[in-house]
């Protein structure tokens, strides 16, 4: 395989985020219908688009990087390849469907396991963020970093308010402001540019909606792990991760100590 030019490959990531962005927000303006999938969750028109077009765009420029895409069924022949376009053509679909401007276009490229581009693409904000490795994280061309914040209390969280509410828990959660978006790779987005200070979920989630989000969140300076603090690896056969934590580092440690030692089942 060739050697890795990443600032290529990420300025055609770039182009085919962009341009799928403007195809979805189409037909969000438009107003869109849904079904449900195998899975229970809504798959929508934009989505099949969106996805048709990014896989067209990035395996036409790269065509021995392996693909995994929500919407593409699962080829393990990505399981042989060094590299692999990553994709969620649509990353909070209920949000889209309801009208709600918190969903993205998001798409990293993976090296060995480790993402090394990667952009999510809010289209009816207009945010842009993304990072190459070693490049730092920006937001419509401006450098972001995440939060100093040291402390759990008080702390803008990104989570399910009633998830922290569950009696489960080994010791209460303090006063948080907690807020919710759908997409996972906008959350990620959102504690890498400092609006919030941190995301937390504490169920299944899958390498599609993590590994932009892990890349951006990392370069602009902050942490992206399990919520044991075990780094987050990509392209297993199992594309899918138990629990993902992402803050600064401060609030990161915290939230580690405070959770860190938990055991979930399988």
């Amino acid at each position: 395989m060739p050697e890795l030019d990443v600032a290529s490959d990420h300025a055609i990531l770039l182009d085919a985020v962009r341009e799928g962005g403007a195809l979805a927000l189409a037909h969000f303006k438009a107003g869109v219908t849904s079904q449900d999938k195998k899975d229970g969750t809504p798959v929508t028109e934009a989505d099949l688009a969106v996805d048709a077009l990014l896989k067209q765009r990035l395996r036409a420029a790269q065509p021995d990087y392996g693909w995994l895409s929500e919407e593409t069924e699962d080829d393990a022949a990505r399981l042989e390849t060094t590299r692999q376009w990553m994709v969620d053509p649509i990353d909070g679909t209920r949000a889209f469907i309801k009208g709600r401007p918190h969903f993205a276009v998001v798409a990293a490229l993976i090296d060995n396991g480790r993402p090394v581009a990667g952009a999510i693409f809010n289209p009816a904000t207009d945010e842009l963020f993304e990072a190459q490795a070693g490049k730092g994280a920006l937001l419509n061309g401006k450098p972001i970093s995440v939060t100093d914040v040291p402390d759990v209390e008080g702390c803008r969280m990104l989570g399910a308010a009633d998830m922290f509410q569950h009696p489960a828990w080994p010791q209460k959660w303090p006063p948080m402001d907690i807020a919710q978006r759908n997409s996972i790779a906008y959350r990620g987005a959102l504690v890498a540019s400092g609006d919030f200070d941190a995301m937390l979920v504490m169920n299944w989630k899958n390498d599609w909606d993590l590994a932009a989000a892990d890349l951006i969140v990392h370069e602009a300076g902050g942490h992206m792990t399990s919520h044991t603090g075990d780094g987050l690896t990509y392209n297993a056969k199992d594309p899918r991760h138990r629990t993902v934590v992402a803050a600064g580092p401060a609030l990161h440690r915290a939230l580690h100590d405070r959770i860190g030692a938990i055991v979930l089942p399988g």
